[in-house]
Protein backbone atom coordinates (compact mmCIF):
# COMPACT_ATOMS: atom_id res chain seq x y z
CA UNK A 1 0.00 0.00 0.00
CA UNK A 2 1.20 3.56 -1.04
CA UNK A 3 0.93 6.27 2.02
CA UNK A 4 -1.44 8.07 -0.57
CA UNK A 5 -3.88 4.86 -0.32
CA UNK A 6 -3.14 4.57 3.07
CA UNK A 7 -4.20 8.03 4.39
CA UNK A 8 -6.65 9.18 1.27
CA UNK A 9 -8.81 6.29 0.82
CA UNK A 10 -10.44 6.74 3.89
CA UNK A 11 -11.11 9.90 3.50
CA UNK A 12 -12.80 9.34 0.50
CA UNK A 13 -14.63 6.83 1.85
CA UNK A 14 -16.26 8.53 4.93
CA UNK A 15 -17.29 11.70 2.42
CA UNK A 16 -15.96 12.51 -0.74
CA UNK A 17 -17.93 15.80 -1.44
CA UNK A 18 -16.78 17.33 2.24
CA UNK A 19 -14.61 20.16 1.84
CA UNK A 20 -10.41 18.81 2.46
CA UNK A 21 -8.21 21.53 1.67
CA UNK A 22 -9.13 24.95 1.71
CA UNK A 23 -6.36 27.31 -0.38
CA UNK A 24 -5.49 30.84 0.11
CA UNK A 25 -2.66 32.72 -1.31
CA UNK A 26 -3.02 36.58 0.38
CA UNK A 27 -0.55 37.81 -1.91
CA UNK A 28 -2.72 37.09 -5.08
CA UNK A 29 -6.18 37.36 -3.55
CA UNK A 30 -7.15 33.22 -4.54
CA UNK A 31 -9.84 31.21 -2.81
CA UNK A 32 -10.04 27.59 -4.17
CA UNK A 33 -11.57 25.06 -2.17
CA UNK A 34 -11.02 21.02 -2.74
CA UNK A 35 -13.30 18.35 -2.00
CA UNK A 36 -11.79 14.79 -1.01
CA UNK A 37 -13.69 14.04 -4.21
CA UNK A 38 -12.07 16.89 -6.12
CA UNK A 39 -8.23 16.47 -4.81
CA UNK A 40 -8.06 13.09 -5.24
CA UNK A 41 -9.06 13.47 -9.32
CA UNK A 42 -5.97 15.75 -9.33
CA UNK A 43 -4.25 13.51 -7.13
CA UNK A 44 -5.13 10.87 -10.13
CA UNK A 45 -3.97 13.06 -12.92
CA UNK A 46 -0.75 13.81 -11.42
CA UNK A 47 0.29 10.06 -10.78
CA UNK A 48 -0.73 9.13 -14.38
CA UNK A 49 1.16 12.21 -15.21
CA UNK A 50 4.87 11.42 -13.31
CA UNK A 51 4.31 7.50 -14.45
CA UNK A 52 3.34 7.72 -18.30
CA UNK A 53 5.43 10.78 -19.07
CA UNK A 54 8.05 11.18 -16.38
CA UNK A 55 8.88 7.07 -15.90
CA UNK A 56 8.10 7.68 -12.12
CA UNK A 57 7.79 3.99 -10.70
CA UNK A 58 8.05 2.19 -7.39
CA UNK A 59 11.54 3.25 -5.97
CA UNK A 60 12.09 6.10 -8.24
CA UNK A 61 13.93 9.06 -6.65
CA UNK A 62 11.95 12.78 -6.52
CA UNK A 63 12.34 15.84 -5.49
CA UNK A 64 9.82 18.43 -4.54
CA UNK A 65 11.09 22.14 -4.70
CA UNK A 66 7.30 23.78 -4.21
CA UNK A 67 6.15 26.40 -1.68
CA UNK A 68 2.93 24.91 0.62
CA UNK A 69 0.01 25.36 -1.75
CA UNK A 70 -2.58 22.58 -3.12
CA UNK A 71 -0.07 21.86 -6.20
CA UNK A 72 2.68 20.75 -3.35
CA UNK A 73 0.01 18.54 -2.02
CA UNK A 74 -1.47 16.90 -5.01
CA UNK A 75 2.47 16.38 -6.38
CA UNK A 76 3.24 14.78 -3.08
CA UNK A 77 0.32 12.61 -3.10
CA UNK A 78 0.64 11.61 -6.61
CA UNK A 79 4.24 11.28 -6.19
CA UNK A 80 3.46 8.70 -3.48
CA UNK A 81 0.67 7.08 -5.19
CA UNK A 82 3.40 6.07 -8.16
CA UNK A 83 5.74 4.81 -5.12
CA UNK A 84 8.48 7.33 -5.38
CA UNK A 85 10.99 7.54 -2.51
CA UNK A 86 11.01 11.52 -2.03
CA UNK A 87 14.19 12.45 -1.68
CA UNK A 88 16.52 16.43 -0.91
CA UNK A 89 18.93 15.51 -3.95
CA UNK A 90 20.20 13.42 -6.37
CA UNK A 91 16.50 13.14 -7.66
CA UNK A 92 15.56 11.46 -11.30
CA UNK A 93 12.59 13.43 -11.29
CA UNK A 94 12.23 16.84 -9.49
CA UNK A 95 8.93 18.73 -9.36
CA UNK A 96 9.80 22.75 -9.12
CA UNK A 97 8.48 26.03 -9.36
CA UNK A 98 10.20 28.69 -11.50
CA UNK A 99 12.89 29.86 -8.62
CA UNK A 100 14.10 25.92 -9.16
CA UNK A 101 13.77 25.49 -12.31
CA UNK A 102 18.27 24.49 -12.58
CA UNK A 103 17.78 22.26 -9.55
CA UNK A 104 20.50 18.84 -11.02
CA UNK A 105 17.46 16.10 -11.59
CA UNK A 106 17.46 13.80 -14.75
CA UNK A 107 13.45 15.38 -15.60
CA UNK A 108 12.30 18.70 -13.81
CA UNK A 109 8.61 19.56 -14.14
CA UNK A 110 7.68 22.58 -13.84
CA UNK A 111 4.78 24.25 -11.65
CA UNK A 112 3.60 27.82 -12.77
CA UNK A 113 1.32 27.45 -9.43
CA UNK A 114 -1.26 29.80 -11.48
CA UNK A 115 -4.73 29.69 -10.55
CA UNK A 116 -6.55 29.89 -13.67
CA UNK A 117 -4.03 27.18 -15.42
CA UNK A 118 -1.47 29.20 -17.37
CA UNK A 119 1.93 27.69 -17.98
CA UNK A 120 5.42 27.94 -16.50
CA UNK A 121 7.04 31.32 -18.79
CA UNK A 122 10.84 30.30 -19.97
CA UNK A 123 10.36 26.59 -19.01
CA UNK A 124 13.52 24.85 -20.41
CA UNK A 125 12.93 23.22 -23.55
CA UNK A 126 13.68 19.33 -22.02
CA UNK A 127 11.25 19.84 -18.83
CA UNK A 128 7.55 19.45 -18.39
CA UNK A 129 5.01 21.78 -17.93
CA UNK A 130 2.74 20.57 -15.30
CA UNK A 131 0.21 23.18 -16.17
CA UNK A 132 -0.21 22.09 -19.87
CA UNK A 133 0.29 18.52 -19.48
CA UNK A 134 -1.97 17.53 -16.32
CA UNK A 135 -5.26 17.72 -17.37
CA UNK A 136 -4.59 15.54 -20.09
CA UNK A 137 -4.16 12.39 -18.00
CA UNK A 138 -6.61 10.49 -16.76
CA UNK A 139 -9.07 10.80 -13.22
CA UNK A 140 -8.14 7.25 -12.06
CA UNK A 141 -5.08 5.88 -11.47
CA UNK A 142 -4.27 2.01 -10.53
CA UNK A 143 -0.80 2.04 -8.57
CA UNK A 144 1.57 -0.92 -8.29
CA UNK A 145 2.28 -2.54 -5.54
CA UNK A 146 4.22 -1.27 -3.35
CA UNK A 147 5.81 -2.51 -0.09
CA UNK A 148 5.39 -0.91 3.36
CA UNK A 149 9.26 -1.39 3.95
CA UNK A 150 9.91 0.64 1.04
CA UNK A 151 11.16 3.91 1.70
CA UNK A 152 8.58 6.66 1.09
CA UNK A 153 10.24 9.83 2.35
CA UNK A 154 13.98 9.78 2.81
CA UNK A 155 14.57 6.64 4.59
CA UNK A 156 11.69 6.68 6.47
CA UNK A 157 9.08 3.71 4.86
CA UNK A 158 5.74 3.50 4.26
CA UNK A 159 4.44 2.05 6.93
CA UNK A 160 6.75 4.45 9.26
CA UNK A 161 5.26 7.57 7.16
CA UNK A 162 1.60 6.66 7.58
CA UNK A 163 2.47 5.78 11.00
CA UNK A 164 3.80 8.53 12.12
CA UNK A 165 0.76 10.98 10.52
CA UNK A 166 -1.70 8.92 12.95
CA UNK A 167 0.19 9.24 15.43
CA UNK A 168 0.77 13.36 15.49
CA UNK A 169 -3.09 13.68 14.58
CA UNK A 170 -3.73 11.51 17.64
CA UNK A 171 -0.81 13.92 19.97
CA UNK A 172 -2.08 16.87 18.55
CA UNK A 173 -6.15 15.95 19.04
CA UNK A 174 -7.44 15.92 15.67
CA UNK A 175 -10.42 13.97 14.68
CA UNK A 176 -13.03 13.74 12.13
CA UNK A 177 -14.25 17.31 13.07
CA UNK A 178 -10.90 18.99 12.83
CA UNK A 179 -10.61 22.05 10.95
CA UNK A 180 -7.12 23.51 11.04
CA UNK A 181 -6.00 27.01 9.60
CA UNK A 182 -2.22 26.48 9.06
CA UNK A 183 0.28 29.32 7.73
CA UNK A 184 3.45 27.03 8.22
CA UNK A 185 5.55 25.43 5.54
CA UNK A 186 5.52 21.86 4.46
CA UNK A 187 9.30 21.13 4.24
CA UNK A 188 9.76 17.64 2.72
CA UNK A 189 10.84 15.83 5.78
CA UNK A 190 9.30 13.31 7.98
CA UNK A 191 8.63 16.49 10.84
CA UNK A 192 7.03 20.25 10.85
CA UNK A 193 4.21 21.75 8.60
CA UNK A 194 3.90 18.63 5.90
CA UNK A 195 3.19 16.02 8.62
CA UNK A 196 1.66 18.08 11.27
CA UNK A 197 -0.36 20.10 8.83
CA UNK A 198 -1.42 18.57 5.86
CA UNK A 199 -0.91 14.43 6.73
CA UNK A 200 -1.38 14.98 9.72
CA UNK A 201 -5.28 16.18 9.18
CA UNK A 202 -5.88 13.50 6.41
CA UNK A 203 -5.04 10.95 8.59
CA UNK A 204 -7.68 12.33 10.89
CA UNK A 205 -9.81 12.76 8.61
CA UNK A 206 -10.20 16.23 9.45
CA UNK A 207 -10.08 19.50 6.84
CA UNK A 208 -7.07 21.94 6.15
CA UNK A 209 -6.97 25.78 5.68
CA UNK A 210 -3.80 26.58 4.02
CA UNK A 211 -2.84 29.86 3.86
CA UNK A 212 0.73 31.13 1.60
CA UNK A 213 1.62 34.97 1.94
CA UNK A 214 -0.43 35.24 5.02
CA UNK A 215 -2.00 38.19 5.87
CA UNK A 216 -1.54 37.96 9.69
CA UNK A 217 -4.02 41.24 10.03
CA UNK A 218 -6.91 38.89 8.34
CA UNK A 219 -6.04 35.49 10.27
CA UNK A 220 -8.80 36.13 12.78
CA UNK A 221 -11.42 37.42 10.63
CA UNK A 222 -10.84 33.94 8.18
CA UNK A 223 -10.64 31.87 11.13
CA UNK A 224 -14.04 32.66 12.04
CA UNK A 225 -15.24 33.08 8.51
CA UNK A 226 -13.23 29.19 7.88
CA UNK A 227 -14.94 27.91 11.06
CA UNK A 228 -11.76 26.68 12.09
CA UNK A 229 -11.04 24.29 14.91
CA UNK A 230 -7.49 25.12 15.51
CA UNK A 231 -4.20 26.53 14.17
CA UNK A 232 -0.80 25.65 13.01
Amino acid sequence: MTVTDALLAPVLAADARRPLITFYDDATGERLEFSGETLANWVAKTANLLRDECDVEPGTRVSVALPAHWQKAVALLGAWWCGARLVDADAAVALVDAEHLDVPADLVVGFSLDAFGRPLADLPADAVDYASEVRMHGDHFTPEPVPGTDPALGDVTVDELVELSRRRAAELGYGSDTRLLSTADWPVTADGGLVDGLLAVLAAGGSLVQVRHADLSALDRRAGAEKVSGRL
